[in-house]
């Protein structure tokens, strides 16, 4: 690769990382793995740099390769653990808590850990990477209507956990 390419990526790179980071931990919930497959995501767009006028869009070709290498990971065998099912008690903040936007963050995190992984890959994708519904569809390999129907029974699940939470608050 040329000296101007690679400084190109270079900086297309730095320039997106804690985006992309941000977007990783949002699809698997695990810094750990967000940071692996950030990684790995970095070597293919990085042998993929030269021909990168071939690619509409870089950036929802880099989300797709994010979920694309999050379901890799997923099919390894050391990876099939089984997480503990979510307990509302213990991983919603406290209606005690601080009310600075550090918990509704939190929030937002816990109500995401409740939906199933395509529903969250799906509303990721769709409202926290801004792609389009064809977009969403070509990145997760399924149809647009279902990306559709996921989208609103993510949003009906988020909207369900939210007015809870809140009564909650109200009543404390």
């Amino acid at each position: 690769m040329r000296a101007l390419d690679e400084a190109e990526f270079r900086d297309f790179a730095t320039a997106r990382m804690a985006a992309w980071r941000r977007t990783a931990y949002l699809l698997c919930r695990d810094w750990d793995l967000a940071e692996d497959l950030v990684a790995t995501v970095l070597g293919r767009l990085y042998r993929r740099w030269p021909h990168r006028s071939a690619i509409v869009s870089l950036d929802a070709y880099v989300s797709t390769m994010l979920v694309r290498a999050l379901l890799d990971e997923r099919r390894r065998p050391w990876r099939r653990e089984h997480p503990a099912e979510f307990d509302a008690d213990r991983d919603l903040p406290s209606p005690a808590a601080a009310e600075d936007g550090t918990v509704e963050r939190m929030t937002l995190d816990s109500y995401l850990a409740c939906l199933g992984e395509r529903r969250r890959a799906v509303l990721v994708l769709r409202f926290y990477c801004d792609l389009s519904v064809e977009e969403t569809a070509a990145a997760l390999g399924i149809s647009t209507g279902t990306v559709k129907s996921q989208t609103a029974r993510g949003l009906e699940t988020l909207r369900a956990l939210a007015s809870e939470h809140y009564e909650t608050r109200r009543e404390s």
